[in-house]
């Protein structure tokens, strides 16, 4: 398992594009503008986290983006949940 990265002490009005490592390690990508409280929802200790990452916790982040808009991060969401595992393990590694 990978060693997770530390949440920002701190909240910006940018949207984040993040990846987690799930407890099966397993990936998953998304994209929000709340980093800290949208990790909490993944891991359970705050309501509203999607049900795939609710049957495989806890989740720890790897790696995050921050993009000036909703459109910039969604496109790319979607360029990274098109890539192949190891093409995204590359990229957290950069």
């Amino acid at each position: 398992m990978r060693q997770c990265w530390r949440l920002p002490d701190i909240a910006t009005n940018l949207w984040c594009v993040y990846i987690l490592q799930c407890a099966d390690a397993t990936l998953y990508t998304g994209i929000t503008k709340d980093l800290q409280r949208r990790i909490r929802q993944h891991n359970g200790a705050q309501a509203g986290g999607p049900k795939y990452t609710r049957a495989r916790r806890p989740v720890c982040l790897l790696w995050s983006e921050e993009m000036l808009n909703h459109g910039a991060a969604l496109q790319r969401e979607i360029a990274i949940k098109k890539l192949s595992r190891g093409d995204k393990l590359r990229l957290i590694d950069n």
